[in-house]
């Protein structure tokens, strides 16, 4: 019985990536996503490479979707062995110009969608006395970012979560592990809204990210070795230990980095 892996945002970026890598390695892939044309585009690559996989629509934001898909998908596996939380979306500004629908919007999915998910799968783990979740976060969960304000605010409850769940679940069996990437070169740069600033003018100021196929290997690399976190790209580590040994030094770059932000991106102010 081949292990089974369950993966949410799967129709794009680290998602996808994380599919086609678990895939290649011999592992049977349920991908997930809300965009149901991109998924099936996606699981249709892995079929034809002979790999295994099936692809289920999903919106996180919903408990009682999430339930069935991860019930069914484990029904048809006969097991669940890892649960990948990645589907999240990004929202760039500063607090002032964020909406209290905004901060709801972001939750939903990078916070609660997480919930949904470990609602409806740690007791499988539990009874089967085995299984991982990995929750993608970000550097942004470890951090303080300045003009990301609500989505630094989503993954460092993420982070929370993670290490609590970790302590809790394991008496059970079930290890639960946090990946943490820096920039990784996604369409979530493209698909974020950026409220406030300039995107393209923002984005010019970030280093080059990796691709999201050496992201997918370094979280397997990780998980293999037993890492948690699972720190990706050199920038990420740095920051986190500069904000670990010398918070000093880590909020006067911060500062400096959000005034060159509004001098340089500072977008003509929109109603909102």
């Amino acid at each position: 019985m081949k292990k089974h892996a369950i993966v949410t945002g799967a129709a794009s970026g680290i998602g996808e990536a994380l599919g086609r890598h678990l895939a290649a390695t011999g592992l049977h892939v349920t991908l997930t996503d809300v965009d149901g044309t991109k998924l099936e585009r996606v699981a249709h690559n892995l079929k034809r490479a002979a790999l295994s996989a099936e692809a289920r629509v999903l919106d996180v934001t919903n408990r009682d979707q999430v339930a069935d898909v991860i019930a069914a998908s484990t029904d048809r596996a006969g097991r669940l062995d890892y649960l990948f939380n990645n589907a999240g979306i990004g929202m760039a500004g500063e607090f002032d110009h964020m909406r209290v629908s905004d901060w709801r919007r972001i939750f939903e999915v990078n916070l609660f969608g997480v919930i949904h998910c470990i609602d409806a799968a740690y007791p499988l783990m539990r009874a089967q006395r085995y299984g991982q979740i990995v929750n993608i976060a970000s550097i942004a969960g470890l951090v303080p970012l300045p003009g990301q304000s609500v989505y630094v605010a989503s993954k460092h409850a993420l982070v929370g979560l993670t290490e609590t769940l970790r302590l809790e679940a394991k008496a059970h069996g079930v290890n639960v592990r946090l990946a943490c990437p820096g920039v990784v070169d996604t369409p979530i740069y493209q698909t974020s809204d950026v409220v406030g600033f300039q995107r393209d003018k923002v984005l010019s100021l970030w280093p080059r990210g990796i691709s999201a196929d050496q992201c997918a290997r370094r979280i397997w690399r990780g998980i293999q070795r037993n890492e948690h976190p699972i720190v990706i790209t050199s920038l990420a580590r740095g920051l986190r230990e500069i904000y670990r040994l010398s918070p000093k030094l880590f909020y006067r770059a911060a500062e400096h980095y959000i005034e060159r932000l509004r001098k340089v991106a500072q977008a003509p102010q929109e109603a909102r």
